[in-house]
């Protein structure tokens, strides 16, 4: 192969299989010249364009709250392909475990609830960079609930390929109660740059309230399930504490700046507990369920004059696709690719990734009491220096 011309070469190398890191790496090593291409940001641009969108790497996860706290402080991490993340050092030192709160274009958001305000990390698995900050001042009673999201802020990325010392913006949208009446409210914060280091003493970065409150009914919390990203607008589940067979969804417009309610899908037995938010393949919003093991997906779709309505689409027998032995198994769905239509759901003895327009499925992990699932999205860009076994095991 090293006899053929460049072009060639570089035509070969853009057919390297994106979730297998690894060939890139070894590939990188093998002469200068081989080097010098596959670290270039020319191929580094081919490379993406012609794959298109990132594959996933590996994924987080999240125990139940209340779940015993482990002493292993390192992120709960799950590679699928041969790819190893870089551990931030910070995780050795702290007296909390860091569990995965939000996971976007290549940061994964680590957040504890031990400190008040919450400790934050922003964390880049490919380079092992993260920053320590904290959440918001006005901390919220334990009563209530919030989420935190975490997204590139650089105009016109295509988040293929976002890493470290990126400008990010955090948004935080919370449920609480203000003069007896229950009120969503939210706050973005967008940290400058500073240093991105393998070990740092956390900021307080500056918190700003962007909106006014958003009245809601009283018994209305955040879901600790994953937001998602649908045409620049963050999504958020919502649950009722005196009605399970209720479901919402609060928007944050990144554009605008504000806050909005969406009614979920109005469907028997639409239990918040067993719903995730999708953003979908076509860029619509998506609202997953399972009732028992059957699985329904519905897709919000706004017309030409702003008017929206949900359509009912794929419905899923779980049982006969994941050849479940237990026929008294409970599904349940505990994350979502963005732009994917791939969800993850726990049944039976396992976890399973599933695509929703193949029916193709994955075993990803054998069944746990996992609370959430955040997939890592990226494409691999070999360092600019390469240390064998830095992506690969």
């Amino acid at each position: 192969m090293t006899s053929l011309p460049d072009e060639l070469v570089e035509e070969v190398f853009l057919r390297l299989p994106p979730d297998e890191p690894a060939a890139l790496v070894r590939a990188s090593l093998v002469s200068k010249p081989w080097f010098g291409l596959l670290t270039g940001p020319a191929f580094r641009g081919r490379y993406r364009e012609f794959h298109g969108a990132p594959p996933m790497l590996g994924f987080l996860y999240n125990r139940p709250y209340g779940y015993s706290r482990r002493k292993d402080l390192t992120p709960l991490f799950v590679s699928t392909t041969k790819f190893r993340v870089r551990i931030p050092h910070f995780t050795q030192r702290t007296h909390q475990s860091l569990d995965a709160w939000d996971c976007r274009h290549g940061m994964v958001l680590l957040g504890d609830n031990g400190y008040c305000p919450p400790m934050l990390a922003v964390w880049d698995p490919m380079t092992g960079c993260a920053r320590e900050l904290y959440g918001p001042e006005e901390y919220l009673d334990p009563a209530d609930s919030y989420k935190i999201a975490v997204l590139c802020a650089v105009s016109g990325c295509d988040h293929r390929s976002c890493h470290a010392v990126r400008p990010f913006k955090m948004v935080y949208v919370g449920v609480k109660t203000r003069d007896g009446e229950c009120v969503a409210l939210a706050f973005v914060s967008s940290p400058d740059m500073g240093d991105w280091t393998k070990a740092s003493d956390p900021e307080r970065e500056e918190w700003e309230e962007p909106c006014s409150d958003l009245d809601l009914a009283n018994d209305a919390f955040v879901h600790s399930m994953p937001a998602v990203l649908v045409d620049d607008a963050l999504h958020f589940l919502l649950g009722y504490k005196y009605d399970d067979g209720r479901a919402g969804i609060l928007k944050y417009s990144l554009s605008s700046d504000s806050l909005s309610f969406i009614d979920a899908p109005l469907a028997m037995s639409v239990v918040a507990r067993a719903s995730i938010l999708m953003a979908m393949k076509d860029g619509r919003l998506g609202f997953a369920h399972v009732d028992r093991l059957t699985l329904h997906v519905w897709s919000r779709q706004v017309d030409s004059d702003g008017g929206a309505s949900w359509t009912h689409g794929r419905i899923v027998d779980l049982k006969s696709l994941l050849h479940i032995k237990y026929p008294k198994s409970r599904a349940r769905l505990i994350g979502s690719v963005e732009g994917g239509d791939i969800i993850f759901v726990t049944a039976d003895l396992g976890v399973y990734e599933i695509d929703l327009n193949t029916l193709e499925w994955k075993e990803r992990r054998k069944r746990e009491n996992l609370h959430a699932l955040y997939p890592y999205m990226s494409f691999y860009n070999p360092p600019e220096r390469v240390i064998p076994g830095d992506a690969a095991h």
